[in-house]
C-alpha cells in the first residue's frame, strides 16, 4: 500500500515537472517561433490549423504607428448658411428664389450652420480625402492640422454616390505631411486596424480594433462594399482614415450603425482611390455601364434555367440599343463572369462594371441554353453621367427655348420618383405664363416623349428639334404625364 503511494506520488511529480517545462518553454518562445503555425491533428481527418494570436507591433503599442499617421489626419470645420431647416424659408421652397426676389426683393440673411469631420491627406501638394457629407453644402470649409495650423480649403469633385469627397488645402505652403493609401483587398477579416479623426471634435483621437467583416452591404447605393470595424467610430470621425499596421490608409471612415457598439464601416482604399483619381484630374467620376436589369439568382430560378448551381446574376431585362444588345445578351442570361471575376449577386455585377473604364471591351461569361458562353461587351458609359457632363457644358443640360419651356434630362433617379420605365424624353421644370405651351396646358413635371411625331430620347434630341423653329410654327407635342400619355397642340411664339 505505501509502495502504491509512493509511486503514485512521483508519477505524479514527474507529471507536473513535465508540465511546467512545457510552460516554461512557451514562454520563453521567441515571438517568430510564436507566429510558426502549428497543426493539430483530429484523428484520421486532415489537421486543422492553429494560428497564433496576431499580436500588436512593438510589444503591445500602436505608437509607432499613431505617430506616423496624426500629421496627415485634419480637421474639418465647415460652414453652411440656412434660413431654415431645408436651407430655404418656406415661401422659397413653394415658389422659388428667383420667385421670390421679384416680389419681396433679397432674399433673407442665411443662418449659419456648423458641423465638424474629419479628413486625410493623401498628396504632399495637399491633397485631402473626406466623405462627401461632410462637405455637402459647405459655403466654407477650414482644416485644422495636428500642428493646430489652419487652412483654407476648397472641394475639387464629389461623388455622392460612394459618399467619397476630394479637398485641396489652398494656403500657399508647398508641401504637407501625407499618408499613403494601401491595398484594401490585401486585408483580412481579425486583422488590427486603427481608426483616427476628430469624434464630437476631439482632433487627432486614435481608436484600435480589428477588421470585423468584409463587403458589408448596407443598402446605400450600388457601390456599397464597406469594411466593417469595432475600432471606436462616432460622430466627427466621418472622413478620417482606417489604418493597417503599416501606417497605410486602407478605409475612409464613413458611417455608424445608430445605437450599436464597436460596429462602424469605412469605404475601402482600392474604391477610395479610383474616385480620387479621377476626381482630382477631371473634377468627375466616370462609370460603365452594359444596360440591363438583373434580379438575384435563387436555387428555384436556377433549376428553371438549367444551371449549374445558384452563382450569377440573372438579366432580365436588355436595354435598346445598350451595350448589352448590341454583345447579343438576352433576358434569360445568367452573368457568371465579367472580366474573370465571378458575379456571385447583383452588388458584384453593379460595382464590376460600374468602376470598369467607359469604350473600353469586356469579356463576359454567361448561362444560355444548358451550356457556357463568353461575349464580348464594349461598355459604354453610365447614362445619368453622360448627362451631368451634358449639363456642365455651355447650353446643356437644360434648355430655354422660344416655346417657353425649360426642360432637362430623365435622370434614373427622377425616372425612379415618376415611377418611368425608361429615362427617353426630357422633363419640363419651368413653363412660361402666358406662352402658347401654357396655353395649351402643358405643366411643370410633364415628359416631353415626342416632336412632331419625332422621338425625343434626350436633351440633344430636344435642341436638334426645336433648333430651327420659328414663329408661327405649328407643333403637337407628345407628354407623359403620370400614368397617362396626351397631345397638345400649338403655335410657337403664339399665347
Amino acid at each position: 500500500m505505501t509502495m502504491q503511494l509512493q509511486r503514485r506520488t512521483f508519477f505524479g511529480a514527474l507529471a507536473i515537472a513535465l508540465a511546467a517545462g512545457v510552460a516554461l518553454g512557451a514562454f520563453s518562445a521567441t515571438r517568430a517561433e510564436l507566429r510558426r503555425p502549428l497543426f493539430v491533428s483530429q484523428g484520421p481527418a486532415s489537421p486543422v490549423p492553429v494560428l497564433p494570436v496576431q499580436m500588436p507591433p512593438q510589444g503591445g503599442t500602436f505608437a509607432s504607428i499613431a505617430d506616423a499617421i496624426r500629421p496627415a489626419v485634419i480637421n474639418i470645420n465647415t460652414v453652411s448658411r440656412t434660413a431654415g431647416p431645408q436651407g430655404r424659408t418656406p415661401f422659397e421652397e413653394y415658389f422659388g428664389e428667383e420667385f421670390f426676389r421679384r416680389f419681396f426683393g433679397e432674399v433673407p440673411e442665411r443662418i449659419p450652420q456648423r458641423s465638424l469631420g474629419s479628413g486625410v491627406i493623401v498628396d504632399q501638394t495637399g491633397i485631402a480625402l473626406t466623405n462627401a457629407h461632410v462637405v455637402d453644402k459647405a459655403t466654407e470649409i477650414e482644416v485644422v492640422t495636428l500642428d493646430g495650423g489652419k487652412h483654407r480649403a476648397k472641394v475639387i469633385g464629389v461623388d455622392k454616390k460612394t459618399d467619397l469627397a476630394v479637398l485641396k488645402l489652398d494656403d500657399g505652403k508647398a508641401t504637407f505631411k501625407y499618408a499613403r493609401l494601401g491595398d484594401s483587398d490585401r486585408m483580412q477579416v481579425g486583422d488590427w486596424v486603427l481608426a483616427v479623426g476628430s469624434p464630437f471634435g476631439l482632433q487627432a483621437t486614435v481608436t484600435a480594433g480589428i477588421i470585423s467583416a468584409k463587403a458589408r452591404q448596407l443598402d446605400q447605393g450600388p457601390f456599397d462594399d464597406f469594411l466593417q470595424t469595432d475600432a471606436a467610430i462616432n460622430p466627427g470621425n466621418s472622413g478620417g482614415p482606417l489604418v493597417n499596421m503599416q501606417g497605410e490608409v486602407i478605409g475612409i471612415n464613413t458611417a455608424i450603425v445608430a445605437g450599436g457598439s464597436g460596429i462602424g464601416f469605412a469605404i475601402p482604399s482600392n474604391m477610395a482611390r479610383k474616385i480620387y483619381t479621377e476626381l482630382r484630374d477631371k473634377g468627375r467620376v466616370t462609370r460603365g455601364w452594359l444596360g440591363v436589369s438583373i434580379q438575384p439568382l435563387t436555387p428555384e430560378l436556377a433549376r428553371s434555367f438549367g444551371s449549374k448551381d445558384v452563382k450569377g446574376v440573372l438579366i432580365n431585362e436588355v436595354m435598346p440599343e445598350s451595350p448589352a444588345a448590341k454583345a447579343g445578351l438576352k433576358p434569360g442570361d445568367i452573368l457568371l463572369e465579367f472580366e474573370g471575376r465571378p458575379m456571385e449577386g447583383p452588388g458584384d455585377l453593379q460595382r464590376a462594371v460600374g468602376f470598369f473604364s467607359p469604350d473600353r471591351s469586356a469579356k463576359v461569361k454567361i448561362w444560355r441554353d444548358q451550356a457556357e458562353k463568353t461575349f464580348e461587351v464594349k461598355v459604354g458609359q453610365a447614362p445619368d453621367e453622360r448627362q451631368a457632363q451634358q449639363q456642365q457644358r455651355p447650353g446643356g443640360g437644360r434648355a430655354r427655348s422660344m416655346l417657353g419651356l425649360e426642360v432637362r434630362p430623365v435622370t434614373p433617379e427622377i425616372a425612379r420618383q415618376l415611377n418611368l420605365r425608361t429615362t427617353d424624353g426630357v422633363i419640363v421644370v419651368r413653363v412660361e405664363d402666358g406662352t402658347a405651351a401654357a396655353e395649351a396646358g402643358v405643366q411643370r413635371g410633364d415628359v416631353v416623349k415626342q416632336l412632331n411625331g419625332q422621338t425625343v430620347r434626350t436633351m440633344a434630341d430636344f435642341e436638334r428639334l426645336t433648333r430651327d423653329m420659328k414663329d408661327g410654327d405649328p407643333l403637337t407635342v407628345l407628354l407623359q404625364r403620370g400614368a397617362m400619355s396626351l397631345y397638345v397642340a400649338f403655335r410657337v411664339g403664339r399665347g
